[in-house]
């Protein structure tokens, strides 16, 4: 299909998002805080809408020969099932069978451009209007096609199955597209109603599962181009170490060396193989410029409650002090975490005569085609990024420098390289979830509930100096909305509550990390919570109920939260050496709850079962969305319970698998119980809110057992 258009085309998806930031900018110069923390309550459900380049409905579908058809997906595939959902999107809307559909990454050169990024569990809720639109609209495009080759009337025509019928006549699509030159775009059709549908909602296979289980190369590690080199960059291993010099004689030397790069603040080696340019890197002498030598103690009294940026993101009634009467006030902790994905980052890039390809995983399509086209002084339009599945993602994605250095060598050398991260350079450079320090203060009332309830949190950077935030998103919002996920109490119906963040940026590189401060920051708030009930000599489950109003979305967080307590059959005391623990938590609109069963043996924290329930609205492939929160909860588990970087020498460690702590098989629940709710009509975030309970959910059965508070991560029992 050709992606010619007749000039009349209707445009689609006439939808923006900066015009809602210039609104909250206005407003916020005027009214500053209490104009921020409404915008900041707004975004905290927002899902914003599809901002990307090519939104005309023929350049999203391809029709083969063998009347198959391929989305080009602005969305990329990072093992959450993603395409799978989008291809059932598609088939209700287009008329065809679910296994006529391939999903491939949109390259850039096709003119799809998603200009934020995949992530923030957002995909299938951006693309889900925006995509059965397109694919409505592409369906009688089809048709009006069909019609002047049948010679019939479009209401003549129906379709089925990506065949074309009427007048006792057939044609399928890909006869339909043949020779066909200008697509007329007509105005989009009025969308199916639901219940039309065949596949939406319905729990379809993975249409990826073929590729995976035979080990297709399908991932950027596996790229590859002819002629292709091979190249190492010299990263440092000191945190705030800036390059000087480097001697590279020995390394220009050594066999299969083609060409040592020097830049003003790095070394590049490429050579005809890996295993060639990573032994001349060895032989470079690098000196380093390290300014402090850093330790985890410095790092824990530069981030503290009551130092950096403050700002209140959350404000009603009172405030507590401190030393007031009956006022209860505990101290939790997280650690740095890294992100630890399979597939380390790397790129293969080609430049020549002006253009360059680069083939990587990547969250960030569109901002990696800018970065490379910047730093090469070319044309946008002559940056084709063509993205690959991902071997893991979890926002390690987001920032794609590799692509800009592989970019470069390859200007260099006049040839395509291949540039990939070592395991040993993806800990210790990787952006890193930050560590945090909370303070929660919290007073009963007469009646047992709470008439105050305060979170303070410090945490260095998520979103602020991140290629996803533009400055000016920092200056109007005030705070870092990556840190301020799931900050902000849920119960509103307590009278006097509010939350205030404290900023620091580290001197180490700290951003986006699966969930972002969701994790640590509800098991603070859901430790304290179950703390205060217990206090009070109160239900935890009955206790939290009594203190979340109908208001916004109290009305589904009630309904997850006495969903779990009914199919776990809640009980606050443990029996038999099993207790119970319960937690929520509400995240870009989707309510959760956990109840885990646990036990305790040799001092080691054992987690049997797991209930989950979850309001995700419609759930396109329920199968899938079970299997998110299987995966949600077990990396929340060993985010919780296992992993920490730690500062030794000035440097970052562990510095591989095995001595950085995750949670292996043998640490996962024998039983995962996940129940969907559909609070309201529209695809909800999936892959980030089932991890924000699961943390206090534990740490919370932990003390019905034990006595203990835990109150940092992760959880080891004193």
């Amino acid at each position: 299909m050709t992606k010619k258009k007749k000039i009349s085309r209707r445009k689609f998806l006439l939808r923006g998002g900066l015009g809602t930031l210039g609104v909250i900018a206005l407003g916020t110069y005027v009214f500053r805080n209490p104009m921020r923390r409404g915008a900041i309550e707004m975004f905290e459900d927002l899902i914003p809408p599809y901002a990307g380049k090519g939104t005309d409905a023929n350049l999203w579908f391809e029709i083969t020969k063998e009347n198959k058809v391929i989305l080009h997906s602005p969305k990329v595939e990072m093992g959450q099932g993603t395409f799978t959902g989008l291809a059932q999107i598609v088939a209700d809307e287009l008329d065809v069978d679910i296994t006529q559909i391939e999903v491939i990454g949109a390259a850039t050169a096709t003119g799809i451009v998603d200009m934020l990024s995949t992530g923030g569990s957002l995909s299938i809720a951006q693309l889900f209007i925006p995509l059965r639109e397109m694919a409505a609209t592409m369906r009688e495009m089809i048709k009006g096609e069909a019609a002047k080759k049948l010679n019939l009337t479009i209401a003549d025509l129906s379709t089925e199955k990506g065949i074309v019928s009427g007048g006792g006549k057939t044609m399928t699509y890909a006869k339909v597209a043949e020779g066909v030159e200008e697509w007329t775009i007509p105005n989009t059709p009025e969308l199916r109603p639901m219940d039309n549908y065949k596949y939406i909602g319905k729990p379809i296979k993975r249409i990826d599962l073929e590729s995976k289980v035979f080990g297709d190369p399908i991932f950027g590690m596996d790229a590859e181009m002819p002629d292709m080199l091979h190249a190492c960059v010299i990263r440092p291993e000191h945190i705030g170490a800036k390059f000087e010099s480097a001697d590279t004689t020995k390394a220009e030397k050594m066999p299969g060396v083609v060409k040592v790069i020097q830049k003003k603040n790095w070394v590049g080696i490429v050579a005809e193989t890996f295993p060639q340019a990573l032994a001349a890197k060895r032989a470079i002498k690098v000196e380093w410029d390290i300014p402090k030598q850093w330790t985890e103690e410095g790092i824990r009294k530069m981030l503290e409650v009551g130092k950096g940026s403050r700002m209140i993101t959350q404000k009603e009634g009172n405030a507590l002090e401190p030393d007031e009467e009956g006022v209860i006030s505990m101290e939790f902790k997280s650690p740095i975490g890294a992100h630890a994905q399979l597939e380390p980052n790397g790129a293969v890039a080609y430049v020549k005569d002006g253009k360059a390809t680069v083939i990587l995983s990547t969250q960030v399509i569109g901002i990696t085609q800018n970065q490379v086209a910047d730093a090469l002084g070319i044309a946008l339009e002559d940056v084709n990024i063509i993205p690959t599945y991902l071997g893991g993602g979890f926002g390690r994605r987001l920032n794609t420098v590799h692509a800009v250095k592989a970019a470069e060598m390859s200007k260099e050398v006049g040839r395509p390289v291949k540039y990939f991260f070592t395991r040993k350079e993806e800990f210790q450079n990787d952006t890193f979830r930050p560590p945090t320090h909370h303070i929660m203060r919290g007073k009963l009332n007469k009646n047992g509930l709470l008439e105050g309830l305060e979170h303070h949190y410090a945490s260095g950077d998520v979103a602020i100096n991140s290629v996803l935030m533009p400055p000016i998103a920092n200056t109007v919002l005030g705070s870092d909305m990556g840190a301020m996920r799931g900050g902000n109490i849920m119960y509103r119906g307590i009278p006097n509550h509010r939350s205030v963040q404290w900023h620091t940026t580290l001197p180490f590189a700290t951003s986006w990390w699966r969930s972002l401060g969701l994790l640590a920051n509800t098991f603070v708030i859901e430790s304290f919570m179950d703390e205060m009930a217990m206090k009070a000599g109160k239900n935890p489950v009955e206790f939290r109920l009594a203190q979340i109003n109908d208001e916004g979305q109290g009305k589904r967080i009630k309904a997850v939260i006495k969903k779990a307590a009914e199919v776990a059959k809640y009980k606050d005391k443990p029996a038999d050496g099993v207790a119970m623990g319960f937690a929520a938590s509400i995240d870009t609109g989707s309510p959760c709850a956990h109840v885990v069963e646990v036990s305790i043996k040799n001092k080691e924290i054992k987690v049997h079962k797991v209930f989950c329930v979850l309001d995700c609205g419609i759930a396109v492939n329920p199968d899938q969305v079970i299997a998110q929160c299987e995966g949600a909860i077990i990396m929340g588990m060993s985010g919780a319970m296992h992993e920490k970087m730690t500062i030794k020498d000035g440097k970052l460690y562990p510095t591989n698998y095995g001595a950085y702590d995750m949670a292996l098989m043998k640490n996962a629940p024998r039983e995962i119980d996940v129940i969907l709710l559909q609070g309201v009509d529209v695809p909800l975030p999936v892959g980030e809110p089932p991890m924000g309970p699961i943390g206090a959910a534990i740490a919370n059965a932990v003390r019905r057992l034990t006595g203990q508070r835990l109150t940092e991560l992760p959880l080891k029992l004193t």
